[in-house]
């Protein structure tokens, strides 16, 4: 679970004498090193950049799974754990204050203590989201994210494992996955390509209503913000591109029906403070992950018979009244966010000095909290590579800060819930009579460490109908 094993590496890399000493900036909190600054920049954030952090580039998450980006990036930092400390650890970069928290301590109170001192809405998230919800919840601060926080949570029951609306929820989540389920079954392969095709009807149609269930146009062009989004404040912004979006879901809203998101949205009273249409363009932002994660879950029941056995049995079970809460899957869904986080870098920004163990660090810092890297991170984690549904049923993974699936604190998604319901639905319709075998490119043996990269856009599911369910 989340300690160790006794057989279990629990030492940090030693430091070779080739290796230059921690140093020291202005105060006593450790100071990357230019060299290492270097490579941090090279082996792990870079990578990470790279691959998009707002929308992902398939072409380069491609490159970096075979280079082994993730393995090396997760092989640096805890090399530079050691040898700096768990953190804060300051990264100098010319112009903007930066700090590394590489542990579960460090992490609780940067995401819990916020939004002040440490604010979600740092300067880097305004710059990349802004070109397409500026006045969305997480580049707010103050009054003014508080107030469309509360919009947010209203609208998503934040917090309830069953939506107000689950049963109408769950049935626009089967019915799209029962369609492409059978044509997969036809044609005996399930591409990501199709999955995403049904999973964003499926979105669109919680979202937004029935009328939306083919407005490919929407969502591409909030994909093509997004990916503007990818350069933050280097890219100009498409005001006109923006618009585009926000009418079509301004349309949408006008045209809302019973059971969608849109309905809640229309049972408001927004306030002055409250743009619904940036609002929503942070849900459908945020559901593209969404579909990445469920898709991987998939391949993790797939390739771990017992796990899926369970699941299976919590399928047949059903619920008295209404859609079950399916917790197997849903503990899935969650292994598979640890596993391969799709927010691998959590940013909050110091409002002002916080006072650490080893110094102070500075306002204006924009501190980073490498999830990909604590979630599986082998000298400290029994589970950094292998499957664990169980610490998400007994608990023990809420409490433990080195695990931050949907963020935590203050910034925690909203939508968790939500997420994890509509993917184990979307998950019990694909089981459900059917049998899934992973296939090659992107298969791995469940019974050797399980791979620290996994590309959904190339992963492929040979799919039957069967009788008897292995």
């Amino acid at each position: 679970m989340a300690t160790p094993s006794n057989d279990a590496v629990t030492s940090d890399p030693p430091r070779t004498s080739s290796e230059p000493a921690a140093t020291s900036g202005p105060g006593p909190l450790p100071v990357l090193s230019p060299a290492d600054t270097a490579r941090l920049l090279g082996t792990a954030l870079g990578p990470i950049i790279a691959q998009g952090v707002i929308a992902r580039r398939p072409r380069v998450v491609a490159l970096a799974g075979r280079l082994g980006t993730d393995d090396a990036a997760v092989r640096l930092l805890q090399q530079l754990r050691a040898r700096y400390g768990d953190g804060p650890v300051r990264v100098p970069l010319p112009g903007r204050p930066f700090a590394l928290v590489l542990d579960g301590d460090g992490v609780r109170r940067v995401l819990t203590e916020g939004p002040e001192p440490f604010a979600p809405a740092s300067w880097e998230k305004r710059g990349a989201l802004g070109h397409f919800q500026p006045h969305g919840v997480l580049v707010s601060h103050g009054d003014a994210r508080a107030e469309r926080r509360r919009f947010t949570e209203t609208v998503l029951d934040t917090g309830t494992p069953l939506h107000t609306d689950a049963a109408h929820i769950a049935a626009v989540a089967r019915a799209e996955t029962d369609a492409m389920r059978d044509i997969a079954a036809r044609t005996g392969v399930l591409s990501w390509d199709d999955f995403v095709r049904s999973w964003w009807r499926t979105v669109r149609r919680i979202v937004l209503g029935p009328q939306a269930r083919d407005d490919h146009d929407l969502t591409d062009t909030l994909t093509r913000l997004r990916g503007r989004g990818n350069w933050s404040f280097l890219a100009p912004r498409r005001d006109q591109l923006r618009e585009r979006f926000a009418a079509g879901v301004r349309r949408h809203l006008d045209q809302a029906a019973p059971g969608s998101l849109a309905a809640r949205i229309a049972a408001q009273d927004p306030g002055t403070g409250i743009t619904p249409e940036d609002q929503v363009g942070h849900w459908l932002f945020a559901w593209d992950p969404g579909a990445a994660v469920t898709f991987r879950a998939l391949a993790l029941l797939a390739t771990h018979p017992q796990v899926r056995g369970r699941a299976r049995a919590e399928i047949a079970e059903g619920a008295q009244d209404g859609p079950p809460e399916l917790p197997v899957l849903r503990a899935a869904v969650l292994e598979s966010t640890r596993l391969w986080p799709t927010t691998p870098l959590l940013l909050r920004e110091s409002t002002r000095a916080t006072r650490w163990p080893g110094g102070d660090l500075a306002a204006g810092t924009s501190v980073l909290v490498p999830a990909w890297f604590l979630h599986r991170d082998d000298t400290r984690r029994s589970d950094a590579d292998t499957l664990d549904v169980d610490q998400w049923l007994d608990g023990s993974a809420t409490d433990d800060w080195m695990l931050t699936p949907f963020s935590g604190g203050h910034g925690v998604c909203p939508a968790r819930e939500l997420v994890l319901f509509v993917a184990s639905t979307v998950l019990a319709t694909l089981l459900d009579g059917h049998h899934t075998v992973l296939l090659p490119p992107e298969s791995f043996d469940p019974s050797a460490p399980l791979p620290r990269g996994l590309n959904p856009y190339a992963m492929r599911f040979g799919v039957s109908r069967a009788a008897t369910m292995p």
